[in-house]
């Protein structure tokens, strides 16, 4: 096993140690064990007790010693067990304490990891705790996939305390299936703000037309194109977080904290005033000209990637790649049905393609939609995931929002939002509604193919099982997209391969 040099650390007080776990926290995943070495008094609790309260956000969280219970159990972000196996007498009392199942999908903590002998997972991460003078020193080992995450939020640490956050408190804001994650920052004067964590984007295998994935649908590789469509969207106006510290070169931003009131209630239900005040932001968007160079910086610019077929046509490809294994129990569309699937969506792209087109968002939905309601108008709509921005059919910004892929938009709602859409952009000038609404059918039915697709890979290669729940809701968006009669190809093709079922279609 591939093994960096180990990381090695001075904690020069208790306040040192406390910060570390606060980082170590950051660093940890389902499926990691973390071996805490060192003798009585050298902090192994100190350092435990500061990654579990961290993990949940709440400084006066109990932690009691598991001593003499050898093991304590917190349900946090996820599971994590913190275990002291000094008094064990054997190895195999590790199933009585639930180690292996703990371990599955949360995070074991071990104190005295030597007395488990070889049960403990070779993959594991390895901090080992010595007297340094007045303060102590950890060593950090491990795989180098484990010791690389465990540096890169010290490198992030080391960031802030040169760019004038010293001694700010970090804590998860979220990150999962994307490259990115983002901290919520503390400063020690109490100001708030989130960390972006963005390092370049790993190219990955070349998959066709000597692209990767992310070069062949255009997505960014690094945060220079957050911190151009950043620049732009607030010069337009629009609710986007200020910048006000940026390494472009290891993906570090820290940028307004525009706070976490969103646009859904606590039920997970959209918020129909702020949902009409989302479309309507849109809509006033989509006045503006397209503008395809945006500047980076004063010697740098990003040109907006084209939404073009071959990226579109590549997206729609996940149904059959994933969705159709998936629905048939692993067995593959066939040629005959790529080839007319691929054939059907040719026209429709070529079709949408020469509609309208605009900067396209592309992510513009309830995650990434926030309530400012001490703002005006339209900006009291924060947006804060645009770095994969494009140019492609204005519509399809209208359609992350009116279909959203997490939260279910009621029908009433959803027509509700298209008509008042459509009435502000026909009160602004020129709109051609009919085309509008075609268009919009067409890229309805090419995001909800993406993502009936996405889910399942996301499953399947990624081990992400909660995108699943979304399925239902997207599976309905593809039904509301083909109520339209350009669609009636696509339709017919999705009742054949079983995709949909004809009571479903026209209920």
């Amino acid at each position: 096993m591939n093994r960096m040099d180990p990381l090695t650390l001075h904690l020069a007080d208790e306040a040192a140690t406390l910060r570390f776990g606060e980082d170590l926290a950051l660093a940890l995943g389902s499926g990691l064990c973390v071996a805490l070495d060192g003798d009585l008094g050298a902090g192994k609790s100190t350092l435990a007790r500061a990654v579990l309260r961290a993990l949940a956000n709440d400084p006066s969280l109990e932690v009691p010693s598991p001593t003499f219970t050898l093991v304590q159990v917190y349900d946090l972000r996820f599971q994590v067990g913190h275990f002291d196996l000094y008094r064990i007498g054997d190895s195999s009392e590790l199933d009585e304490l639930g180690f292996d199942e703990i371990l599955e999908t949360g995070v074991c903590l071990v104190e005295w990891p030597d007395r488990a002998g070889s049960r403990l997972p070779a993959d594991l991460l390895r901090i080992e705790l010595t007297s340094e003078g007045a303060g102590r020193k950890a060593t950090i080992t491990g795989p180098d996939r484990r010791l690389a995450r465990v540096k890169r939020v010290l490198d992030i640490r080391a960031f802030l305390d040169t760019h004038g956050f010293a001694g700010a408190r970090r804590s998860f804001l979220t990150g999962d299936s994307s490259f990115r994650a983002y901290e919520r920052i503390q400063t020690v004067d109490g100001r708030g703000l989130v960390l972006m964590d963005a390092p370049a984007r790993s190219n990955g295998p070349v998959i066709r037309d000597g692209k990767t994935y992310s070069q062949l649908v255009h997505l960014a590789e690094d945060v220079r194109p957050f911190i151009a469509v950043d620049r732009y969207l607030r010069g337009i106006g629009l609710s986007a977080p200020e910048i006000y510290e940026a390494d472009q070169e290891q993906g570090i931003l820290v940028v307004e904290d525009l706070g976490s009131e969103g646009v859904i209630d606590a039920d997970r239900k959209p918020i129909a005033e702020r949902y009409h005040e989302a479309v309507l932001c849109l809509a006033e968007y989509h006045q503006l000209p397209i503008v395809r160079d945006l500047p980076i910086d004063a010697t740098s610019v990003h040109r907006v990637p084209a939404f073009d077929k071959a990226a579109m046509l590549y997206e729609v490809e996940l149904l059959l790649d994933w969705h159709i294994p998936w629905k048939r129990n692993g067995k593959e569309a066939t040629k005959a049905e790529r080839d007319a699937y691929m054939a059907i969506w040719s026209g429709l792209i070529d079709e949408a393609l020469a509609g309208e087109t605009h900067l396209v968002m592309r992510d513009y939905h309830s995650p990434n939609l926030l309530w400012l309601p001490e703002r005006e108008g339209f900006r009291k709509i924060g947006i804060i995931d645009f770095q994969d921005a494009i140019i492609g059919p204005s519509s399809y910004d209208v359609v992350s929002l009116v279909q959203d892929a997490r939260v279910t938009v009621e029908r009433p709602l959803l027509d509700d939002l298209m008509e008042t859409y459509m009435r502000a952009r026909e009160a602004a000038g020129s709109f051609d509604r009919k085309s509008f609404i075609r268009h919009w059918s067409i890229m309805s039915a090419q995001r909800a193919c993406r993502l009936n697709g996405l889910w399942v890979r996301l499953l399947k290669r990624d081990s992400l099982p909660g995108y699943m729940q979304h399925m239902p809701r997207t599976l309905w968006h593809l039904e509301v997209a083909f109520e339209h009669e350009a669609l009636a190809p696509l339709r017919n093709w999705c009742l054949e391969a079983g995709i949909l079922s004809r009571e479903s279609v026209s209920a």
